[in-house]
């Protein structure tokens, strides 16, 4: 029997972001499974891969912390469980789990290791890192570079990315590919009617989606709804999202505030955003750097105007004038600036909602990213 393993940092991830790939690969006649730190948590999830027939394995793991005895102990109990089920191909994916679980599929000999670069988060933005912060990252990049040199193929959802790694010198010789993000299920989320003023001119509603990260551009955000509401108080700002351990969190007492100053609508952390987006008209991202955004992703199924930043992987997802706008990163007045037009063009938002979609039904159908991926590695 041939068998197939994906490790994750996350198996509710994993159900959200890999589930209708993992499908298709048992289709094609694998057994799955799948290792990932939090199985207890993810019931739902857990249920729903079970009843499909997938095994599940838990291993522990820190996802931020640093205490190398902790690490190790992923390691050894990673390595564990695929000397266990043999198989003969595994995916890793999210930073520990593709060094952890690279190093320790060459060690146990499977045959065929991939890695799947979604996107370079903290790690690789924090340059400036001092004090023990620049010996943790020296170690860290040994260890990326070790893995990546255990790997069969590595598989990014950008060029800008690809470049970067190239540029570090982790690659060498290392087989790669880029494929068009996640993909997005275009069934689930369906294109739906624009929120309309009483002279059915689309209303001035933005919204963000995102982890409460400095580096999503959640305070960008902000300063530029001060600034739009400054001029046009009748505009709407959602957020959704949640704060979590990760160093680039933001502060809940400035979360607090914006809420207390009515400045946004904040809805926490949502199962199902379909509702909320359904109440938006534009999708507003100000990320610094991505692999290709799922949320972006979602909110152009259902036909939203987007604004995003001129970065990598979120600007993949905009053309120009056409489905948004691209501003600069960390620049809360561009940002505003591309509000305001959309505020004062509405139909702008109704025009660019449409190319959204279309582009979404041309290329990032999750159907259409899935056979790139079985392409790439099966």
């Amino acid at each position: 029997m041939k068998r197939f393993c994906i490790i994750s940092n996350d198996l509710h991830t994993v159900y959200n972001f890999r589930g209708e790939l993992l499908l298709e690969i048992a289709h094609q006649g694998y057994e799955v499974h799948i290792l990932a730190p939090n199985i207890e948590v993810c019931s739902k999830d857990a249920l729903f891969f079970e009843d499909h027939g997938f095994t599940l394995h838990h291993f522990s793991m820190q996802k931020m912390g640093t205490n190398p005895f902790v690490d190790l102990k992923t390691l050894w109990t990673i390595y564990k469980i695929l000397k266990k089920i043999k198989p003969q191909k595994i995916l890793s994916y999210t930073i520990k789990p593709v060094i952890y679980g690279t190093l320790a599929a060459a060690w146990a000999k499977v045959p065929e290791r991939y890695v799947l670069l979604s996107g370079l988060g903290f790690a690789f933005q924090n340059e400036k890192a001092q004090g023990k912060f620049k010996y943790i990252k020296k170690i860290f990049d040994q260890l990326f570079r070790c893995a990546i040199k255990q790997s069969h193929k590595v598989i990014f959802q950008n060029e800008d990315d690809l470049k970067l790694i190239q540029q570090l010198g982790h690659l060498e010789k290392i087989p790669t590919a880029v494929v068009n993000g996640s993909g997005v299920d275009i069934q689930k989320f369906q294109k739906k009617s624009l929120v309309l003023d009483e002279t059915q001119q689309p209303q001035p509603i933005f919204i963000m989606v995102a982890r409460l990260l400095k580096d999503k551009g959640v305070h960008e955000y902000i300063e530029a709804a001060k600034h739009v509401k400054q001029q046009y108080p009748q505009a709407k700002f959602h957020l959704v999202g949640w704060i979590d351990e990760n160093p680039a969190a933001i502060k809940k007492e400035n979360l607090n505030r914006w809420i207390d100053e009515r400045l946004i609508n904040f809805w926490g952390k949502l199962e199902d955003v379909r509702p909320i987006l359904e109440q938006a008209n534009i999708f507003v991202l100000p990320s610094y750097r991505e692999g290709i955004p799922r949320s972006v992703l979602e909110a152009m199924a259902m036909g939203r105007a987007v604004i995003t930043t001129d970065a990598p992987g979120c600007k993949e997802t905009v053309n120009e004038g056409e489905n948004g706008f691209k501003v600069p990163i960390q620049n809360s007045q561009k940002l505003a600036e591309a509000m305001i037009k959309l505020i004062q063009e509405p139909k702008l938002i109704e025009m660019m909602g449409e190319r959204s979609h279309s582009i979404i039904l041309e290329k990032y159908d999750v159907k259409k990213v899935n056979t790139q991926m079985r392409k790439e590695i099966l």
